[in-house]
């Protein structure tokens, strides 16, 4: 036997069909024996023999299908007893025309217990035995008899087997819609175990980034902090501190406690506005390059070293952040001049490139040693006055800053030469094309002190 029967296919599953399939036969065969005795017309033995077939037929069904309900779907067993049974009601329609009345019940055997392709001669076989019941009144000695009980066969073997392989094919669609919805449904609970993993996922990348905002958050703070309390603080204090030495000269001290005043209050300012993540105010009304002269302008007038503001290439407006970043790494590099370099001369340059923009800001101070740099940035915490200038916070900042709008921050320094800072960040939301800080084109110069092109150039020396 081969194959196997469709969930879908006529009669497998439980109910109405099973139950016609196991008790059925019995009554009706019953009933035909009664009917044998009463019209036979035969000799004693030959009605024993019709009673026997009843008999071996009702046995035949009981011990094969009855009484083991188990051997159903065993395929070698259930092909012997259709086989058998379709010979026993061969021989009784044989014997008796009305006996093909139990035919019904074979075809629904057949489509029981057989699969496919066999069911195609087990319905075949079948529809032989009602054919040889209905063409019993044929004579089959000539020709035209003979051909007579042929087409009483074909009429019902033909339709019965392509109802069976109209059966079979609807009951494989069928299978197929089925176990496509199975396969469906089992989609869909992988789905649904996916959205909710995704669900959780996405909750711990909101979790992720509410952190990263928080720490990008205070990482702004602190650098605007830095560049706004620390600086004016530190100034506030260098102030003080001059106006402490200066008490034998009262004009002098009156000019310290001023200047500390108006930083002091410069840095309340400029810490409002960080704090609300304004621009910073030199860029309020004015352009980066004008903002650069003004805040150049303040150093300069507070700490008497004279600043060289230059701009090469054509001015023109930059993204807000790009001009903040700029400003305060000024801002920065001043300050650190200030505070560690010792310098008499500084030179800031701003060049817009063709891609980028590109701060200089450069000293005649003492300079330091870059590989002590990576050192001091990670243990600022017990520099001296002779640490350099990026060894604290100042320069971590200033590096974040660039790298945050995609460019690069370099220093460089060495012993008694001097200091330079150089930041390049891109003209537009793009990455640093890279170009160096090489630009010809002539443009604009403001200074706050004396020096010429060329003293800025030596100072880069």
């Amino acid at each position: 036997m081969g194959g196997s029967i469709p969930r879908s296919w006529p009669g497998a599953g439980a109910g109405r069909w099973p139950r016609i399939a196991t008790v059925g036969p019995y009554p009706a065969l019953a009933a035909l024996a009664i009917l044998t005795v009463v019209v036979n017309r035969r000799p004693a033995g030959s009605l024993l023999i019709d009673l026997g077939l009843c008999a071996l037929t009702a046995g035949w069904m009981l011990w094969f299908f009855t009484l083991h309900p188990q051997w159903r779907s065993r395929a070698p067993r259930m092909a012997v007893f259709y086989a058998g049974l379709t010979v026993l009601l061969e021989v009784l329609v044989l014997r008796a025309p009305w006996f093909g009345i139990l035919t019904p019940f074979g075809y629904i055997l057949a489509f029981r217990i057989l699969s496919w392709p066999w069911i195609l001669p087990g319905v075949a076989a079948m529809a032989t035995v009602a054919g040889t019941s209905q063409a019993s009144g044929i004579s089959r000695s000539t020709l035209l008899g003979v051909l007579a009980f042929a087409a009483v066969l074909a009429v019902n073997i033909l339709p019965m087997c392509g109802y069976a392989w109209f059966a079979w094919h609807t009951a494989g669609l069928e299978e197929r819609r089925e176990r496509a919805l199975d396969e469906v449904s089992a989609a869909n609970r992988r789905l649904e175990a996916t959205l909710a993993e995704n669900e959780s996922l996405h909750e711990r990348l909101l979790a992720q980034a509410r952190e990263a905002g928080v720490l990008d958050e205070r990482q702004r703070m602190a650098r605007e902090i830095h560049d706004t309390l620390a600086q004016g603080l530190t100034g506030i204090i260098t102030q003080l501190q001059a106006a402490e030495h200066a008490d034998a000269e009262p004009a002098e001290r009156h000019r310290h406690v001023e200047a500390a005043i108006r930083l002091a209050r410069e840095s309340l300012s400029e810490a409002r506005r960080s704090v609300h993540a304004l621009r910073p105010e030199p860029l309020e009304t004015a352009r980066l390059s004008e903002a650069l002269a003004d805040v150049a302008a303040r150093w300069s007038a507070l700490h008497g070293i004279d600043v060289q503001v230059t701009t090469t290439g054509t001015t023109r407006s930059l993204r807000p952040e790009t001009e903040v970043g700029l400003l305060r790494t000024a801002q920065e590099a001043l300050a650190n001049v200030a505070k560690h370099a010792r310098a008499t001369r500084v030179g800031v340059t701003l060049s817009y490139l063709d891609y980028e923009v590109a701060l200089d800001v450069r000293d005649d101070g003492r300079g330091f040693d870059p590989d002590r740099l990576a050192e001091l940035t990670t243990d600022s915490a017990h520099k001296d006055e002779n640490d350099v200038p990026s060894g604290g916070f100042g320069l971590v900042a200033m590096r974040q800053r660039i790298e945050g709008l995609s460019g690069r921050l370099q220093v460089e320094s060495e012993p008694g030469a001097g200091t330079a800072i150089s930041a390049c960040v891109p003209a537009e939301p793009t990455e640093c094309a890279g170009a160096a800080a090489t630009a010809g084109s002539t443009g604009t110069t403001g200074s706050t002190g004396t020096p010429e092109s060329a003293e800025s150039a030596e100072v880069r020396g």
